[in-house]
C-alpha cells in the first residue's frame, strides 16, 4: 500500500482534529472522502501519540471494520484519552502532541524468528482470544532481535514470553507498515 504525502497529511489532520473534538475544542469535521479513495478502504492501523518526541499513547487494530479515515479518527481518540498506561491528555497539552500513524500490510504467517527483520517487520501473535502486536518501529527503537520481538509480542498478548517456542505455539504473523 502506498499512501501519498497528501493522504498522509489528511490522516494526520484527522487524528489531530478528532482529538481536539474529543477534548471539547473546536476542530474541523472529518473530511469527505470518495468511495474510490485509498483512505476509504479498510486497513489495519495504529495511532501512536508522541509528546515532546516520546511515546505517550497507542491504539489500533489488525482487523479493520471501517475505512482508514474512520479508524484513524477512532484510534487517535482512544490512544490519547483512553490508553490505560497514561493519564488522559488535556486540551492545554494538545499542542505538544503529534500523531504517528502506522498502516499495516503484508501479513504473512511465520514458524519462528527466522526471516524476521526487526525494524522492517512487526509481529502479531494470537492464541485463542489473546492477541499481541509489536510494531516495526518498536523493535528498531529498543534494538530487539527477532527472538526478542516474538517474546515481546507474546507478553503483550498475555502469554509467557517463550510461548512462541512451545510445541503448540500461538499463531505468528509478521507484517510491514508505512509509518508517518
Amino acid at each position: 500500500m502506498m499512501i501519498s504525502d497528501a493522504e498522509r497529511e489528511i490522516l494526520r489532520k484527522v487524528a489531530l482534529d478528532a482529538a481536539a473534538r474529543a477534548m471539547g475544542l473546536r476542530a474541523a469535521a472529518p473530511p469527505e472522502i470518495s468511495a474510490e479513495s485509498l483512505l476509504s478502504r479498510p486497513a489495519p492501523v495504529f495511532v501512536t501519540w508522541r509528546k515532546d518526541g516520546r511515546s505517550r499513547g497507542r491504539g489500533g487494530t489488525v482487523t479493520p471494520g471501517a475505512g482508514l479515515v474512520s479508524l484513524v479518527e477512532k484510534h487517535a481518540v482512544e490512544a490519547l484519552l483512553h490508553d490505560p498506561r497514561f493519564a488522559p491528555a488535556t486540551a492545554r497539552e494538545l499542542p505538544r502532541y503529534a500523531p504517528e500513524i502506522s498502516v499495516l500490510f503484508s501479513f504473512e504467517e511465520i514458524p519462528g524468528a527466522e526471516g524476521l527483520l526487526p525494524g522492517t517487520h512487526g509481529v502479531f501473535v494470537e492464541k485463542g482470544k489473546r492477541r499481541g502486536v509489536v510494531l516495526p518501529q518498536d523493535a528498531a527503537l529498543f534494538g530487539w532481535d527477532g527472538a526478542r520481538l516474538l517474546s515481546q509480542a507474546c507478553l503483550r498478548a498475555g502469554l509467557p514470553e517463550e510461548s512462541w517456542q512451545a510445541s503448540s505455539p500461538p499463531r505468528l504473523l509478521r507484517f510491514t507498515a508505512e509509518v508517518f
